[in-house]
C-alpha cells in the first residue's frame, strides 16, 4: 500500500527503540524525511544510521528529553516544520503500593506522559495549521482506558492526554490536522524487558525471571494468545500518519490482542 507521505517531513518522537522505532522504520520505508528524537545518544544514532541504511531513506537524531524545555526546544530547532508528528515515551516503572506514590512520583509522569507530548503538539499545531495538513499520533498505553493499579505512573497521565487530544484534535480536523492515538496492550520491546525487571519488587516477588514471567502471564492474559512486538502495531501508526487516514479524526485504537473487555 502506498501511503503517500513520499517526501514529507516526519518526527517520531522516541524513535531509537522499541514502538517508536517501529514506526520510524514504516515512515521511512515509505519514504518519509525523518528525525527521530531520544535521549540515550549511543542507540539513537545507532538507530538512525540503521533505518537510513536499510530504506535509503534520510534520518536526522536529535539527542533530547521531550519531557523538558531544553529537549522540546532541541528538537523544534532540529525540525522547525515537520507534516507528520508521533510521539513515545519510555514506559514507567511498576509502582508497588499505590500508597507509597509521592508527589514528586507523579510530577514526574506527569511531566513525561502529560506535559511532553502537549507541549510538542502545541508547538506545531500552528505550523499545522498554516500548511493546512498535518498528522500527529500519539502512541500512549491502553492502560489509559483500562485501568491497571500497578502501572498507576503510566495510565492516569496518558488518559489526561488522550482527553486533550480528543478535544483538540475536533477544533484542529477543518484545517487538515488529523490526531489520534494507538493504546498499545503488553508488546516485547525493550522498553518492556526493562519494566519486568522492576515487576518483582513492585510484587514481592523472588527475582526470578522463570516466577515473574509467570506470574505476569497469569495476571495479564492476552486472548490473542502471545505477546506483540512492536512491528505488530507500526503499520497502524503509520497509517494514521498518511492522508489515507482523512476521516480517522480524535480516535483511540486499541492495539492488545483483546486483553481490554470493552466494547468501546
Amino acid at each position: 500500500m502506498d501511503l503517500q507521505i513520499r517526501g514529507k517531513r516526519a518526527i517520531m518522537a522516541g524513535g531509537s527503540a522499541g514502538m517508536g522505532r517501529a514506526t520510524a522504520e514504516r515512515l521511512a520505508e515509505a519514504g518519509a524525511d525523518l528525525v527521530i528524537s531520544a535521549r540515550r545518544e549511543e542507540r539513537l544514532v545507532n538507530a538512525a544510521r540503521e533505518i537510513a541504511q536499510k530504506y535509503d531513506a534520510k534520518v536526522t537524531p536529535v539527542v533530547a528529553d521531550s519531557s523538558t524545555e531544553d529537549g522540546r526546544r532541541a528538537l523544534f530547532e532540529a525540525c522547525p516544520d515537520p507534516d507528520i508528528l508521533a510521539i513515545t515515551i519510555k514506559p514507567p516503572n511498576p509502582n508497588g503500593d499505590f500508597l507509597d506514590l509521592t508527589p514528586d512520583d507523579w510530577r514526574a509522569s506527569i511531566d513525561t506522559a502529560l506535559i511532553g507530548p502537549i507541549e510538542i503538539m502545541r508547538h506545531y499545531i500552528p505550523v499545522m495549521k498554516e500548511k493546512g495538513w498535518g498528522r500527529i499520533v500519539n502512541i500512549a498505553t491502553f492502560s489509559a482506558k483500562n485501568p491497571m493499579l500497578w502501572r498507576l505512573m503510566s495510565g492516569p497521565a496518558r488518559s489526561a492526554l488522550i482527553n486533550y487530544t480528543a478535544s483538540v484534535s475536533r477544533e484542529v480536523a477543518q484545517y487538515g490536522v488529523n490526531i489520534n492515538n494507538i493504546l498499545p496492550g503488553m508488546f516485547a520491546t525493550e522498553g518492556a524487558a526493562e519494566l519486568l525487571e522492576t515487576y518483582a519488587e513492585a510484587f514481592g516477588l523472588e527475582p526470578d525471571r522463570e516466577v515473574v514471567t509467570a506470574h505476569f502471564r497469569e495476571h495479564n492474559r492476552i486472548p490473542a494468545g502471545f505477546v506483540a512486538e512492536a512491528a505488530d502495531m507500526a503499520p497502524m501508526a503509520a497509517l494514521l500518519c498518511s492522508p489515507l487516514s482523512r476521516f480517522i479524526v480524535g480516535q483511540n485504537i486499541v492495539i492488545d490482542g483483546g486483553q481490554h473487555h470493552s466494547l468501546f
